[in-house]
């Protein structure tokens, strides 16, 4: 049953991810390395977070980093720019769920104007789902640029051809 929840996690992050891709029209050559940085990344997060009790933040660091490398690696492989391959495979990661709730706060924020007691507790969760949120998106981005960072000669070179070598 675990597998079962790894993959499927790993699976739906994949076809989110090729949606997202879609959209900013790669090359059909990056399109199964989109899907499988997204897999990996997503699971990598789900297990983290499930299995391991590591916060969202954390976690997503963590994936991100694994799906940065990851589009260093395989970038060169197919000849593609990494932010080709890393953005559509951490859009799926992006905390929906805590921006959603971000704004669900702030109109019942609004709507209890004259509820001290109710606006105080929306104002708790406007500024908890906001704090996450940011956290996270931060993190999505951090992760994913730290292997450009330490890497930074190869990933530039990436889609350049070597004329020295013969």
């Amino acid at each position: 049953m675990i597998l079962f929840d790894i993959l499927s996690d790993g699976l739906f992050a994949a076809i989110a991810a090729i949606g997202f891709g879609a959209i900013s029209d790669p090359p059909l050559r990056a399109f199964p390395s989109i899907a499988l940085l997204a897999a990996i990344g997503h699971a990598l997060r789900f297990c983290l977070m499930t299995y391991f009790g590591i916060d969202i933040a954390t976690a997503s660091l963590c994936a991100s980093f694994a799906i940065g490398m990851g589009s260093l690696l395989l970038g060169k492989r197919i000849y593609c720019p990494m932010t080709v391959l890393y953005i559509p495979a951490l859009l799926p990661m992006i905390p929906g769920m805590y921006a959603y709730k971000i704004v669900f706060s702030l109109i019942m924020f609004m709507q209890s104007i004259h509820t001290p007691e109710l606006q105080e507790k929306y104002l708790m969760e406007l500024f908890t789902n906001s704090i996450i949120t940011c956290s996270v998106i931060f993190m999505l981005a951090t992760g994913a640029t730290i292997p450009l960072f330490l890497f930074i000669n190869r990933a530039f070179s990436m889609t350049r051809h070597d004329n020295n070598k013969k």
